[in-house]
């Protein structure tokens, strides 16, 4: 039987420790032990395990960041969700491809860095967060305790390739109010159908937010998700709600999309969530041109789903790991192992043009 190589191993083991996001600390500890045994600084608290690797001169400081945690495994799975079974190329498990396939990769480089001297300038800081998943990331709370940061690469899965624009989430309840009448009269007039003011409203979205599109996300996108209405199936209905999801871009900010909504809509407009705003990586970015350096072959795309970026958005700051976004959170998650190896070498190749 021929030897894992290191990241394998390290994946592996992650796959195999549950951290359902709330449940970290065991993971947690493990990475720490991981990295205490490869001779790497590594501190551990309630905001996320930190690994530093110094250089041998002042410079900027470079954050690798992902997550410890995972969804729930669900239903669906042909294997067990936490054994991590490898069959031929592919790792199977809950949490392989998001993000725990990054979150090997980018440890191993860090022991990679360090077991090679280190950067010339600088300092790489690799931050695994906890809580990725949920409302309640504790990403925001680590950079502040141990940024700032110069430079961050966000480890989700990206299949190597690197977003250089992510879309941000604004969660919003449209509110239509009619009134509540017996059915059979509805031939009178008089009245307004909740309903049928609430689906005029749905229907005006797609002309919503269209004249400033941005050059790598293209348009906003507005959908509905939940609907709710009715007392009775023969009483027009006093009020009807939907919920959006609106995908935003940087070229929109969330106040100027929800006063957009409130110009054309005559459902009233609430704005549930709008803390996750969108990102891009600047013009000129030096990271990205160490990053096409270290992976000549990866394109640059705009990325439909939100991240740890946010909060890590002031920095010059990409996003690329190893795993293909679109399995997230499906049943018999798999990641490619010869892309977590790839992943490993281009995290340690970044570091050493970054902070060279």
């Amino acid at each position: 039987m021929s030897t894992l190589p290191t990241e394998v191993t390290l994946l592996r083991d992650l796959v195999a420790t549950p951290s359902v996001s709330g449940t970290e600390e065991g993971i947690a500890r493990y990475v720490e032990q991981w990295a205490t045994d490869h001779r790497l600084p590594t501190t551990r608290d309630e905001t996320a395990v930190i690994i530093r690797v110094g250089g041998h001169k002042p410079g900027p400081r470079l954050a690798f960041v992902s997550h410890l945690d995972t969804v729930p495994p669900g239903e669906g799975w042909t294997r067990d969700p936490f054994k991590a079974t490898i069959e031929g190329d592919k790792l199977y498990g809950r949490g392989s491809g998001d993000a725990k396939a990054s979150v090997a990769a980018m440890v191993s480089a860090a022991a990679d860095l360090a077991a090679a001297g280190g950067p010339s300038h600088g300092e790489l800081v690799v931050v695994l967060g906890y809580g990725e998943e949920t409302r309640t990331t504790s990403m925001p709370q680590a950079v502040a305790r141990h940024g700032p940061f110069d430079a961050a690469v966000v480890g989700e899965p990206t299949n190597l390739d690197i977003a250089v624009a992510q879309r941000g989430l604004m969660m919003v309840d449209l509110i239509a109010k009619g009134d509540q009448r017996h059915a059979g009269y509805a031939s009178d007039g008089g009245f307004i159908n909740a309903v049928s003011l609430l689906a005029a409203d749905l229907l005006a979205l797609t002309s919503l937010a269209q004249d400033r599109p941005h050059p790598v996300l293209g348009h906003p996108t507005l959908t509905a998700t939940m609907l709710e209405a009715g007392v009775s199936r023969n009483v027009t209905p006093p009020s009807a709600k939907a919920v959006l999801d609106i995908r935003s871009t940087p070229a929109w900010t969330h106040q100027e999309l929800g006063a957009e909504l409130k110009k054309h809509l005559r459902s009233e407009v609430i704005v549930t969530s709008e803390r996750l705003v969108p990102c891009e990586t600047p013009a000129n970015s030096a990271l990205l041109a160490a990053a096409l350096r270290a992976r000549p072959s990866a394109k640059t795309f705009g990325s439909p789903t939100c991240s740890d970026w946010v909060f890590v958005r002031e920095a010059d700051a990409i996003k690329c790991g190893p795993g293909t976004s679109r399995r997230s959170h499906t049943p018999d998650e798999y990641v490619d192992l010869p892309e977590v190896t790839a992943a490993r070498a281009f995290y340690a190749r970044l570091a050493k043009e970054y902070l060279g």
